[in-house]
């Protein structure tokens, strides 16, 4: 890919391609069952989002 693996590891490659799917989605009730968290705030807080505002995108998001 052509990354520098000393600025790049796996849990910041994690984070960031669930933050690009819940930009571009609004869906955080996907991204919940991609990290496999059981709970919506732990989602919240790891994606660093507005409470509020992530369960107004996830009851107007469909699955």
């Amino acid at each position: 890919m052509g990354l520098i693996p000393g600025e790049y590891g796996t849990h910041s490659l994690r984070r960031t391609k669930v933050a690009m799917i819940y930009k571009r989605t609004g869906n955080i009730r996907a991204v919940q069952i991609l990290l496999g968290h059981s709970k919506l705030d732990s989602t919240v807080r790891y994606l660093g989002v507005d409470v509020e505002d992530a369960l107004a995108l996830s009851e107007a998001t469909d699955l």
